[in-house]
C-alpha cells in the first residue's frame, strides 16, 4: 500500500488515526476513570468556570447541589429561559441564577435581561445558548459589535463591551485567579495594576488557523459540496462558515478569501479535514526621498501558508526569523510596551543608607539575565541588550537554533542560547543567582514542579513571571512562596491586552528575593496598617 500523498502547503491533519482496540468497553470504562479521578488543579477553562460558578452562589445564599440533576425539577433541553445576568465569569460567559440554579450565557454581560435556550443540565450548573437581549445592561453597546459572526463564533466575546470596560474585567480575573488558586496569604499579595491595552482592538492578530471537517474515511470525491470552512461555533462541535475575521489583520483577512478558493478548487486531494495556517509576515525597505509617509521603513505584508517556511516580525528596529507554524506573540501592536515593560522589570530594588543614616532604595539593573521557555529568543533580544551576559534556555533544539540566528541577525553578542534537558534546565548556568533576574513565560500548563525546585535552588534576585494563563500563574506563585520560595516578595501583578474582545488576558508577576526576615517584615508592615 502507498503511503497518502502529502497535505497542500498549510494544511494539516486534524484527524488522529482511530485504534478499535481503544474503543473497547474496558477502555472505555478505564478512561472515564482516569478523567474521573484528575483532582489537581490545572487552571483550565472548566475549573476556571466551576470556581465562578461556585463563588456565585456562594454570593447569592445558594447552597451547592449534592444530587443529580436528573432529579431536579429543570427547565426541558431546547426549552426557552428568561434570564438576568448576575457576573461575568473568566471564561467570558454571563453567569445568571434562576429558581436557585446557576445558569451559564454566552454573549452576556452583568444586567443583561436575556432570552436563552437551554442546551443541557450538569450536576452543578445548566448551559445555554445566546438568543436575544430583551433588555439591556447600561454597560452593553451593540454598535460596537465589528463581526457578522459574533454572538455564534466562539473566537471573540466581548464585542459589545466598551474597550474601558473589558480591561476592567481582565484586572478582575486576575484577582479572581489569584484569590482561587495560589493558595496565598493575601497579605503577601499587591493589589492587581490596571490591565494595559492593546493600541489595536480590531486587526491585531497575525495568525489565524481557519479550519474544516471531512469524512471519516475515503477522502473527499469530485463534486462534493464545499465544506464550512471557519472556526468553532459557540458551544457546539460543528465549524462555523467564515469568510472574513475583522480581529485579524489586513493580509490575513485577504489570505482568508484566497485559502477558501484554493480549498474548493482543490477539495477531491483531501483525505481528511485539515487546519489552514495563515501567517503575518512583514518585509522591510527604506523610505525613497520624497516617499510619502513619516516612518523611515516602508512595510509589506504577506500571508504565509506554508508550515515549513519562514515568517519575519519587526519588533522596533529589531527582526526576528521564525518557522511559520511555531509559536511567536500574535499582537505586534503591543509588543513594544510589553517587552519595554518587561525589561524595566529585571531591575530589582536594593536599599542603601547615606551618611545621614537615611535609607534609600535605588533601582538597580541584574548583570545577567537567564530568559527560560526563551522559543526564538524574543526577551534575551531585546530585555538583555545592555547586561554583561544572557543565557536563553529551551527544551526545544529548533527554538534554541532560531534563537541563535536571530541574535546574530540583530548584533546581539552578549547572549548564548542552551537546548536544555526538563530535568537538568539550570546546570549550564553559571550565573550568581545575587546578581541575576530571571524572565519564565511557560505554556499554558504553567510550570511544572521539577522546573519550579530548580528555579528556586538557583535562587534569583529577581523573577519576572509572563504567562498566557494567569490561574496557572497563580497556582505557581503559590508554590514558590509556599515553599523553599517562601523569601520571595511579589512586588507587582498586572494584565497585558493581547487579546482584545476576548477573554483572555497575559499576566505579569514581579517577584523579588529579600529573604526570609524581609517577608516577615513586610507581614509586620501589614498588620500595623
Amino acid at each position: 500500500m502507498s503511503a497518502p500523498p502529502p497535505l497542500p502547503p498549510g494544511l494539516s491533519n486534524t484527524h488522529s488515526q482511530h485504534h478499535h482496540e481503544g474503543n473497547s468497553p474496558r477502555n472505555k470504562k478505564r478512561r472515564r476513570l482516569e478523567r474521573a479521578q484528575k483532582t489537581v488543579k490545572e487552571g483550565g477553562a472548566e475549573e476556571v468556570l466551576q470556581v465562578d460558578i461556585s463563588s456565585l452562589m456562594s454570593t447569592l445564599g445558594l447552597p451547592q447541589p449534592e444530587i443529580s440533576s436528573s432529579a431536579q425539577d429543570l427547565p426541558l433541553k431546547f426549552s426557552e429561559i428568561e434570564l438576568t445576568i448576575k457576573s461575568l465569569s473568566s471564561t467570558g460567559d454571563g453567569l445568571a441564577e434562576h429558581n436557585g440554579r446557576v445558569y451559564v450565557v454566552p454573549f452576556s454581560i452583568p444586567g443583561d435581561i436575556v432570552t436563552a435556550k437551554v442546551i443541557r443540565h450538569t450536576t452543578t450548573h445548566s448551559i445555554t445558548d445566546f438568543l436575544s437581549v430583551k433588555s439591556p445592561s447600561q454597560d452593553r453597546d451593540d454598535s460596537l459589535i465589528g463581526c457578522k459572526y459574533f454572538k455564534t463564533c466562539s473566537g471573540c466575546q466581548f464585542q459589545m463591551l466598551p474597550y474601558a470596560k473589558q480591561l476592567e474585567h481582565k484586572r478582575n480575573v486576575i484577582r479572581k485567579a489569584y484569590d482561587n488558586f495560589s493558595n496565598l496569604d493575601p497579605r503577601l499579595l499587591p493589589g492587581i495594576g490596571d490591565t494595559v491595552g492593546s493600541p489595536l482592538q480590531y486587526g491585531y492578530r497575525t495568525k489565524l488557523t481557519p479550519h474544516f471537517d471531512g469524512p471519516r474515511r475515503g477522502g473527499f470525491k469530485a463534486g462534493d459540496p464545499i465544506p464550512d470552512i471557519g472556526f468553532m461555533v459557540k458551544g457546539q462541535r460543528q465549524v462555523l462558515d467564515i469568510e472574513d475575521c475583522p480581529i485579524g489583520t489586513d493580509i490575513l483577512r485577504e489570505g482568508i478569501k484566497t485559502a477558501r478558493k484554493y480549498v474548493e478548487e482543490n477539495l477531491h486531494t483531501y483525505k481528511r479535514g485539515a487546519t489552514i495556517l495563515l501567517r503575518e509576515s512583514t518585509t522591510r525597505r527604506l523610505r525613497e526621498n520624497g516617499e510619502e509617509g513619516n516612518t523611515k521603513w516602508v512595510e509589506e505584508k504577506e500571508c504565509i501558508t506554508d508550515n515549513n517556511a519562514q515568517t519575519t516580525e519587526y519588533i522596533g528596529d529589531y527582526k526576528f526569523v521564525n518557522p511559520a507554524g511555531a509559536f511567536f506573540q500574535n499582537n505586534n501592536s503591543i509588543l513594544p510596551a510589553f517587552t519595554n515593560y518587561v525589561r524595566s522589570k529585571l531591575h530589582y530594588p536594593v536599599l542603601t543608607t547615606s551618611p545621614d543614616g537615611t535609607r534609600t532604595t535605588i533601582s538597580t539593573p541584574p548583570r545577567y539575565l537567564v530568559d527560560a521557555y526563551c522559543g526564538s529568543g524574543l526577551f534575551s533580544i531585546l530585555c538583555g541588550k545592555d547586561l554583561t551576559s544572557v543565557i536563553g534556555v529551551d527544551i526545544a533544539a529548533d527554538s534554541i537554533a532560531y534563537a541563535r540566528s536571530n541574535a546574530a541577525a540583530n548584533n546581539i553578542r552578549n547572549a548564548r542560547f542552551i537546548a536544555g534537558n526538563a530535568e537538568k534546565i539550570f546546570d549550564s548556568i553559571d550565573f550568581p543567582g545575587t546578581e541575576t533576574s530571571v524572565i519564565i513565560d511557560p505554556p499554558r500548563k504553567g510550570c511544572d514542579k521539577l522546573f519550579l525546585d530548580q528555579l528556586l535552588e538557583f535562587k534569583p534576585k529577581r523573577v519576572v513571571y509572563v504567562s498566557c494563563n494567569v490561574h496557572t500563574q497563580a497556582r505557581d506563585l503559590g508554590y514558590i512562596l509556599n515553599g523553599e520560595g517562601g523569601g520571595y516578595r511579589v512586588d507587582e501583578i498586572r494584565g497585558f491586552d493581547f487579546f482584545p474582545q476576548t477573554h483572555h488576558v497575559e499576566g505579569v508577576a514581579i517577584l523579588t528575593w529579600v529573604g526570609e526576615a524581609g517577608i516577615i517584615s513586610l507581614l509586620e508592615e501589614v498588620n500595623d496598617k
